[in-house]
């Protein structure tokens, strides 16, 4: 235990200097944050994330200090990685346990990237809805990511704690994706709107909150006659952070398909939500022209609920964490290059 501590904390104080770095970069709130710089950043993270990976490859076992057989098999069990262990080669079984702990990592980055994509759809209309000036879209969502790191960390170990206490709530999980797999395919070429002043997140705060019904600069709060008030851009927060919750409905989920180790799960969650920022801005002017995207994840959360439903049996229908990747980046692949070959008509368009 004192071992996982150290490391989940030397990460957590990792990911918020990188976050720091991140807001000195986009420090500069007078301008909107520039292509360049997006792409800098994006690049920064996806980076990171690999780098995370190769040490997982050769450092992965300390994640749980592990130094004998019996706390190797233990933490197999634990964490239903279902490997094939010698007893005799503990060498041999801790490297086998690092390459699987790598490819989980790596494969539930993925996963949790892809579904991030879909979060930039509602972004972008969220900060429309409000008219939030690009020059503030930097602040609202570093403020937001914080939120989401804090939020996932919790809705993270308490979902693996209910997990290894009741295995079959992975069931449940797998119905559920598989039907919003559905529904949002179903839905693919609904059209999402959101009313500023019939949003509920909008209304709970009007209640309870005094709102200034202008916005001042980028400011989240402001004092006028000796009153505090609460500013449109702190709604937008606000909103940007309960979709966000709902959005790990989904996510979290998702990934428990990939892997049952609570820290791989917190740790590729929070990489794919941290490059979220950063892709935001490379992706908002040309989200519209991924046009099979919502069919790609469709598929996708579909596939991944499949896995969960076949539970013990997955592995021996094929469905190992490797072919799973697999699957996942053809699903990925095949949108995209679907989108780019195929994109929308100017007849659709004015449509």
């Amino acid at each position: 235990m004192p071992g996982e501590l150290l490391f989940i904390s030397g990460f957590l104080v990792f990911i918020f200097i990188m976050l720091a770095i991140d807001l000195g970069l986009f420090s500069n709130s007078n301008k909107p944050v520039s292509l360049k710089q997006a792409g800098m950043m994006s690049a920064v993270w996806i980076i990171l994330a690999f780098g995370f990976y190769v040490m997982l490859l050769h450092f992965g076992d300390r994640l749980h200090h592990i130094d004998t057989f019996a706390q190797l098999q233990q933490v197999n069990v634990n964490n239903f990685h279902r490997l094939k262990l010698d007893p005799h080669d503990l060498a041999g079984d801790l490297d086998l346990y690092r390459k699987n702990l790598g490819v989980e990592f790596f494969t539930g980055y993925i996963v949790e990237y892809a579904l991030s994509v879909d979060n930039i759809f509602i972004m972008v209309l969220i900060f429309t809805a409000f008219s939030v000036e690009p020059r503030h879209y930097h602040k609202v969502l570093l403020w937001g990511i914080i939120g989401a790191v804090l939020m996932r960390f919790l809705f993270i170990f308490v979902g693996s704690a209910l997990i290894v206490r009741f295995n079959w709530i992975l069931y449940l999980f797998g119905a559920f994706l598989i039907y919003t797999g559905i529904m949002m395919y179903v839905n693919r070429n609904k059209e999402e709107k959101i009313d500023p002043d019939k949003h509920p997140v909008v209304k709970f705060a009007s209640k309870y909150f005094a709102v200034h019904p202008k916005s001042e600069g980028g400011k989240f709060f402001v004092r006028i006659n000796r009153k505090n008030f609460i500013t449109p851009l702190f709604l937008v927060l606000l909103i940007i952070e309960v979709t966000d919750l709902i959005f790990a409905v989904d996510s979290i989920p998702a990934i428990f398909s990939v892997t049952k180790d609570p820290y791989i799960v917190f740790f590729s969650n929070i990489f794919a939500i941290l490059g979220l920022r950063s892709m935001f801005f490379l992706l908002v002017n040309i989200i519209d022209k991924f046009r099979f995207l919502k069919i790609g994840l469709a598929a996708l959360l579909t596939f991944i609920g499949i896995k969960m439903l076949a539970g013990n049996y997955a592995e021996q229908i094929g469905l190992t964490t490797i072919n799973s990747l697999i699957v996942i980046l053809s699903i990925l692949t095949t949108c995209i290059i679907a989108s780019l070959l195929f994109p929308v008509s100017r007849k659709a368009k004015q449509a």
